[in-house]
Formats: C-alpha cells, structure tokens, sequence
C-alpha cells in the first residue's frame, strides 16, 4: 500500500529516541523528510545520521528545542519550512510527567508537568496549524491514561485526558480547513521510559511478566509496531480519520 509520504514534510518532537524516532523511521522510509526535535544535540545528530540524513538533501535534519520554551514552537515550525520548504504535519510526543500519586506530587510539579505536557504541547499544535493547508496533519502521542488510570501516573492520568480533548476540540475547528487533529494511545511499548516506570517496582522482572499477562496479545509492543501506525495515521492514505484516539497497546484497553 502507498501511503503518499514521497516528499512529504513532518515535524517529530521528542525524536532522538523510543517512539519519536521510531515515528520518524517510518516515515522517511516511505519517502516523507523530518525535522527531528529533542532537548540534546549529540542525540539529535546520531538520530538524523541514522535516518540518513545531514546531507542538505537528506531526509531528515535536527533542531534542538524545548516544548517548556514558549518560544520554541514558532521556532521548530518555523526551521521546517525553511528546511524543506513546506510542512504537511506534526507528530507532538507529549512528555512523560514524574511518575507518582496524586496525592504525593506538589502544586509546583503540578505547574511545571502542565506547562510540558499540555501547554507546550498546545504551542507546537497551534504553530503548526498556522501554516498547514488543506491536507495538513497534527497528532498527539499521548497515552493509554486518556482512557484508564495507570496505577502509580497520578499527574499522567490528570493531565493527558484533559489533552485528548482538546486535541478532539481542535479537530472540529481545522476540519473546516481540511486540517486533521489525532491521537495516538500508546500503553506498555518497550522503550527507555516504560522500562524506568517497571523498574519502581521491587521486582522489575515480575512487573514485567505481569504487565505483559494482561495484555491481550501477550507481551510488550515494539517501537516500530507503533512507529509504522503513527506514519499511517500521519499519511494521505488516513484522509478520512480525524478527531480520533487510536490505541497502540496490543489490546490492553478495555473500553471501547
């Protein structure tokens, strides 16, 4: 199936590493190019070298940028135009605030998750649609909190389903305009930062095994599995889909 990236161009938060890479991966290898974001150069750059990119003609570049930044939004959307001389999309990898209780995590961390986690994510959404035309793409990579609390993501799960909405809010204002809004769930895929939350508990291993039991399909996802759902969600060929959240969990959600 062609997906219709050939020279499409995105802007990938969070993608030196896990999903945001994996995201990226998918697209450049159906054709798209990617501006690569993160807060570390040397990530970003071993990133952009194994997409092939650093050439100026290669399919992907780098900038570092912090989403706590107000300035950085306009900044990202802005250096993806220049790069590439259009924008197509965004893919917003939201951060993982501290894992925690609700009743354990100050107001100040309180402040400082919602300015990363939410209002950051907003700038960069609201950037993009400044310059997206007809065809145009924003996704969030949120969570399976959206839906169902995660034992131990007291912030996670005040926060992210508070984003989902908005995300489901903007969707019917860019519609008129051809715009798409989306979100992707993912649950336990097996990246650096699911691995640090298995390693809370006194048995990481054990948590391991247990998590993995109560997911349908009977273990962890990979970051490509989600990486290749992300580039098609991204893709002309998901014309029709917007104002969606679309779980990567392997069946773990119960509702609906």
């Amino acid at each position: 199936m062609d997906l219709g990236l050939q020279d499409k161009v995105y802007v990938v938060t969070g993608a030196s590493r896990g999903l945001g890479f994996a995201a990226a991966r998918a697209l450049t290898a159906d054709g798209a190019k990617v501006l690569l974001t993160g807060r570390r150069q040397e990530s970003l750059d071993a990133a952009v070298t194994a997409l092939g990119g650093g050439a100026p003609d290669g399919p992907a570049a780098a900038l570092v940028a912090d989403n706590n930044d107000p300035a950085a939004a306009e900044q990202v959307v802005a250096a993806a135009v220049r790069r590439f001389g259009r924008l197509d999309g965004i893919l917003i990898s939201v951060g993982g605030p501290p894992a925690g209780p609700v009743l354990s995590a100050t107001d100040e961390t309180w402040r400082d998750s919602f300015e990363t986690v939410f209002l950051g994510a907003l700038r960069l959404a609201r950037a993009a649609a400044a310059v997206l035309t007809e065809g145009g793409v924003i996704a969030f990579v949120l969570s399976s909190s959206v839906r169902e609390p995660i034992p131990g993501l007291g912030i996670s799960n005040g926060l992210r389903p508070g984003l989902a909405m908005a995300a489901k809010a903007l969707a019917g204002e860019l519609g008129p305009r051809g715009i798409r809004v989306l979100g992707l769930l993912p649950a336990r895929i097996d990246t650096d930062r699911v691995r640090e939350l298995d390693s809370l508990a006194p048995d990481p291993a054990a948590a391991r095994t247990a998590a993995s039991a109560r997911i349908p399909l009977g273990r962890y996802g990979t970051p490509e599995e989600f990486g290749n759902v992300a580039a098609f969600a991204l893709s002309p060929a998901a014309s029709y889909l917007t104002g969606l959240m679309i779980p990567v969990d392997g069946g773990a959600l119960h509702a609906l």
